[in-house]
C-alpha cells in the first residue's frame, strides 16, 4: 500500500485516539481502530512480526524486512498511541487523587455501556451462551472481591499485568485499561508514566530508572501477550464468537463491583512511593459514604460515559456500512 506523509500523519492522529482510549477503562483501543478502519491492517501487521523478519533482514535487507511488517504504519500508530498515553496520564492521576467519585462514576458509565455493546453483539442466545455469561459474571465478581496475589509493584506481577491487558489490541470492545483496573494494576501504570515523564524532566535518576524498569517490564509483558492472544483470539473470534462475546460480557459484568464509585476502604499498604495506597476495598451504598458522595454529578457522569460508548458505537456502525 502506497501512503504519503499526510496519509501517516492521519494514523498518527488515529493513534492519538487510541492511546485516550486506552487510559480510560471502559473504552476500548481496538473498539477505536475498527471505527477507524485500520483494525484488520493493525492485526495483519502485527501477525507478521516474528523471528522470519530477521532472516529476511539478513538475506534482503532492512528496508524489505521493514516493509513485511508494515513497519511505517506501526511507527506511525504507537507513536501516536505513545504521546496520547503520555499527555493524559497526568490528569488521570490527579483526578484518582483528589476525585475519585466522580472518575470513577464516569468509567462506570462507560463499562456499563460496553456490556451492551458486545452483549448486543451476540447472534444466537444458547444456554451454553446463558452459563458461560452466568459463570463469567460470578468467576469476575469474586476476583473483585480477591486481594491482589502479589504487589502491583513486583516485576512478575507487572509482567503478568501487561501480558494480560494487552487483549484490549486484539478485540474491540475490550478495554486493557480495565483489566488493568481488575488486576490492581491501573493505578501503578498511570504512576509509572508520570514518574517517567517527571524523572526526565527533573533529571532524578533514581525515580527514572524505577519508573523505566516498570515501563519495561509492562511492555515486555504486552509484546509476548501480543503475539500469543492475537493468534488465539482471533482463532475464537471466528470460530467460537458468540461464546467469546458470552465470556466477555460476563467478566464485564461481575467486574462493575471493581469501579463502583463509593467505597469503603477495608486495607492499604505503602507503595514503591511511600504513598499509602488502598489494597482491599468494598463497594458501599452512596447513603453510607462518610464524606460528600457527590450523587447527583455522578450521575450525571454515568449518564456521560453511558452516551460515549453509544456514540462511539454508532460511529463504528456507519463505518461497517460503507
Amino acid at each position: 500500500m502506497q501512503r504519503q506523509f499526510k496519509d501517516y500523519f492521519l494514523i498518527t492522529f488515529k493513534g492519538i485516539a487510541m492511546g485516550a482510549a486506552d487510559v480510560v477503562p471502559g473504552v476500548s483501543g481496538g473498539t477505536i481502530a475498527f471505527i477507524s478502519g485500520i483494525y484488520e491492517e493493525l492485526i495483519e501487521s502485527i501477525d507478521n512480526i516474528n523471528l522470519s523478519v530477521f532472516k529476511t533482514w539478513k538475506q534482503q535487507g532492512f528496508k524489505t524486512a521493514w516493509n513485511s511488517i508494515n513497519g511505517t504504519f506501526l511507527l506511525a500508530l504507537f507513536s501516536g498511541i505513545a504521546i496520547s498515553i503520555l499527555s493524559l496520564a497526568k490528569l488521570i492521576k490527579y483526578l484518582l487523587h483528589n476525585e475519585p467519585i466522580l472518575l470513577w462514576s464516569f468509567f462506570f458509565g462507560l463499562v456499563l455501556a460496553s456490556i451492551l455493546y458486545i452483549a448486543k453483539q451476540i447472534k444466537t442466545w444458547s444456554l451454553q451462551v446463558i452459563i458461560a455469561i452466568i459463570i463469567t459474571s460470578i468467576l469476575s465478581y469474586f476476583i473483585t472481591l480477591a486481594e491482589p496475589f502479589a504487589s502491583p509493584d513486583s516485576s512478575i506481577y507487572l509482567l503478568f499485568c501487561g501480558f494480560i491487558a494487552i487483549i484490549a489490541m486484539i478485540l474491540p470492545g475490550v478495554s486493557g485499561a480495565f483489566i488493568l483496573l481488575i488486576l490492581g494494576a491501573y493505578e501503578t501504570a498511570i504512576n509509572t508514566v508520570n514518574n517517567l515523564l517527571e524523572g526526565l524532566s527533573t533529571g532524578n535518576f533514581d525515580l527514572l530508572k524505577d519508573a523505566l524498569l516498570k515501563f519495561f517490564l509492562l511492555g515486555v509483558g504486552a509484546i509476548v501477550g501480543l503475539k500469543v492472544f492475537s493468534k488465539l483470539l482471533n482463532w475464537m473470534f471466528k470460530h467460537k464468537k458468540n461464546l467469546t462475546l458470552a465470556i466477555l460480557t460476563g467478566f464485564m459484568i461481575g467486574s462493575l463491583n471493581k469501579i463502583w464509585p463509593w467505597k469503603k476502604v477495608l486495607k492499604t499498604r505503602i507503595n514503591s512511593e511511600g504513598l499509602e495506597v488502598t489494597v482491599l476495598d468494598k463497594s458501599i451504598l452512596p447513603t453510607s459514604y462518610i464524606g460528600d458522595n457527590q450523587i447527583v454529578l455522578a450521575l450525571v457522569l454515568v449518564i456521560l460515559g453511558f452516551a460515549t460508548i453509544l456514540i462511539l458505537e454508532s460511529l463504528g456502525h456507519k463505518k461497517s456500512t460503507v
